[in-house]
């Protein structure tokens, strides 16, 4: 892979799956902005991973702030040619009957409606320049039914379907838009998980492991890249094999 000159922003980057996919790219010689809400933990992640990388501040979760993060990018890098938009909320984990509106709200909000505007605020540019990828955070539950947590499943199917919608629209132009779908990454929202149930999640998935944000970058690092030039519209899993299996 080779990043020379492209600009890259990544949001929910300040740790876990954006971070290392910033580290990655920036070592491929990209210029990355690395956006989440935490500016202390993004200074840190500036500094750790070092090259043409900057930071800005934006809570993705509300329409002017991101829009405003990603003009921006635009003013300091220059036109966008990757975007990545993996910032996340986990939603609530509980029966539907208790699922409080506020709550779906939150989790569809971010999950759903802030890769909307991102990508509906970027997307003129990027066809009119005749190139740029996208790539959107899917997860297990963009394929799979489960129990527990009826606005995170919701909000991880539609971003598929998201990103399957602008994928065709903006396919005759050269810009491609994928869905990476992650299954159990070690990232900051595994961190408050039991060990018995992590136990469990290792044991469900076929190489018997929880995957690393490492592995994870490493896909989403190439389907940013121009050697994935031929593929869009595509649902990509970084999950061990579980999408594989007869059940979950």
């Amino acid at each position: 892979m080779d990043f020379t000159g492209q600009h890259i922003v990544i949001t929910g980057a300040s740790s876990g799956i954006g971070r290392a996919t910033a580290r990655r790219i920036a070592r491929h010689h990209g210029k990355v902005t690395l956006i989440a809400r935490n500016e202390a933990m993004l200074a840190g992640a500036v500094a750790d991973i070092g090259g043409n990388t900057c930071y800005i501040a934006a809570d993705i979760g509300r329409q002017a702030e991101v829009l405003r993060a990603l003009d921006l990018a635009v003013a300091r890098h220059g036109p966008l040619d990757g975007l990545f938009l993996n910032a996340a909320a986990p939603g609530f984990f509980g029966a539907t009957a208790d699922y409080s509106d506020a709550a779906f709200e939150e989790v569809m909000r971010v999950n759903v409606h802030s890769p909307f505007w991102s990508i509906r605020h970027v997307l003129p540019t990027m066809m009119a320049r005749g190139m740029g990828a996208i790539l959107v955070s899917g997860s297990l539950a963009s394929e799979r039914g489960m129990a527990g947590n009826t606005g995170y499943l919701v909000s991880k199917h539609a971003v598929l379907g998201l990103a399957r919608a602008i994928a065709m629209e903006a396919a005759p132009s050269g810009v491609r838009c994928n869905c990476i779908e992650f299954g159990f990454i070690d990232t900051p929202m595994l961190a408050g998980v039991p060990a018995a149930a992590r136990a469990n999640m290792a044991a469900m998935t076929p190489q018997r492991r929880i995957g690393t944000p490492e592995e994870a970058a490493s896909v989403a690092a190439f389907l940013l890249s121009d050697d994935a030039s031929h593929v869009t519209a595509q649902a990509w899993a970084v999950d061990g094999g579980l999408l594989g299996t007869l059940a979950m």
